[in-house]
């Protein structure tokens, strides 16, 4: 049975999204969910869909160069815990950490700086702001701790009411976190002393995991939860300013009516994207607050955008694009099905969506065509783009930064 309970001011069974991932996407979602929470019954066997094999690709290109690639180990990781650690990169900075605690400095040429160890296992993965050079990471006991990019020192630590399980926003002298106990926290920057708390619903069963705060204006996060909901709130104090529901579950039971927003809402040309496990994605006309669209698609991952389009990888392995502006479907590719698939990205001009097997696939946007790969180590679970590179950590620590070459 892959269940594990959070206890806060209420108790919260969540689902591991690797499981979910594994199983979730191969099999009808409600009969093995059901089965993962209740796990009384051993005597089903769900169906099991195979990932399917890459096909060579018949005239590929060189799309991405590699630049350095490290181990940053993980052997102390734990299995309960998502391993969905990203990389902390900005004007050449570079900090990463491993699920056993260690949290590592390079420069642009990726030469070790500095090392150190926290004293426990990180779960929030980095996030550097480069002005302060400061990197924030989180800890599976609720320690938020903000160290010193060019040095190591530790700056300050903070003890919040829940655990993180996505990088924090840094922004106006905030540090704006999500815990797994329904809570968004505004830290300072500067000390870490809590500045404000903003509490929301929290469903009692969801699953494991959260998506990273993101700016909507200079002045506003934009926080997705648990329940299906998107808050927007000020980074200075946490007042509320609006809040809108995504994820629409339906059902007779819990697990049915689960409706997670997991992956980080994209904001860009004055319009909000966003998509639910529960399988709404949405378009939103930020200037007039009117829903664009709502197309029927299931994911816990981050959506990309780029000047026409909208790119969503599905549960079940998908990669589909939509028309940014009225959410038609412009095409739909199943080369990649069953085999995990990571969040889409821009780089350059393709699409570049990352697998189980550690494959980084490019897509080329108007066709939707595979056209160039690179390969890593171990299963990736996110990708990132700072410009002209593309950053990937897989869960078994290995981490690889790639530079665009056309």
């Amino acid at each position: 049975m892959t269940q594990s309970i959070r206890s806060s001011k209420m108790l919260k069974t969540t689902l591991s999204s690797q499981t979910i991932k594994k199983t979730v996407m191969h099999v009808a979602v409600l009969a093995v969910m059901s089965t993962a929470v209740i796990g009384c019954n051993r005597g089903i066997k769900p169906v099991v869909n195979d990932p399917v094999k890459l096909v060579q690709i018949a005239q590929p290109i060189s799309v991405l160069q590699p630049v350095f690639s490290t181990d940053v180990g993980n052997k102390k990781a734990s299995k309960k815990d998502p391993l969905d650690l990203q990389v902390g990169y900005a004007n050449g900075q570079i900090v990463t950490a491993s699920r056993g605690g260690d949290l590592i400095g390079f420069n642009q040429a990726g030469e070790r700086l500095w090392s150190i160890n926290v004293g426990d296992q990180i779960t929030g993965g980095v996030a550097l702001d480069a002005l302060s050079q400061t990197a924030v990471v989180s800890t599976r006991n609720g320690q938020v701790m903000a160290f010193d990019t060019t040095t190591g020192a530790k700056r300050w630590q903070q003890q919040l009411s829940g655990s993180v399980l996505s990088p924090a926003l840094i922004s106006n002298n905030r540090v704006v976190l999500s815990a797994n106990d329904g809570f968004l926290h505004g830290l300072s920057l500067q000390t870490g002393e809590s500045v404000w708390q903003f509490a929301t619903q929290v469903p009692a069963i969801s699953v494991r995991g959260s998506a990273a705060p993101t700016l909507l204006d200079n002045e506003t996060a934009l926080l997705a939860t648990a329940d299906g909901r998107l808050h927007a709130v000020t980074v200075d104090n946490g007042l509320p300013k609006w809040s809108r529901r995504v994820g629409i579950g339906s059902g007779s039971s819990e697990v049915e009516r689960m409706s997670d927003v997991d992956g980080k809402p994209i904001v860009d040309k004055n319009q909000l994207f966003a998509i639910s496990y529960s399988g709404q994605l949405l378009g939103i006309d930020l200037a007039s607050r009117q829903v664009m669209f709502v197309n029927e698609l299931a994911s816990l991952k981050a959506l990309a955008v780029n000047p026409q389009q909208v790119v969503a990888t599905s549960l079940d392995g998908k990669v589909v694009a939509y028309d940014r502006n009225s959410g038609e479907t412009l095409w739909e590719s199943e080369a990649l099905a069953y085999r995990n698939l990571t969040n889409p990205v821009m780089i350059g001009n393709y699409i570049a969506v990352g697998d189980f097997d550690g494959v980084v696939h490019l897509f080329d946007p108007a066709t939707g065509n595979i056209v160039s790969r690179v390969q890593t180590k171990g299963a990736l679970t996110n990708l990132q783009v700072q410009g002209n590179r593309l950053m990937t950590q897989s869960t078994s620590g290995q981490v690889a930064i790639w530079q665009l070459t056309r």
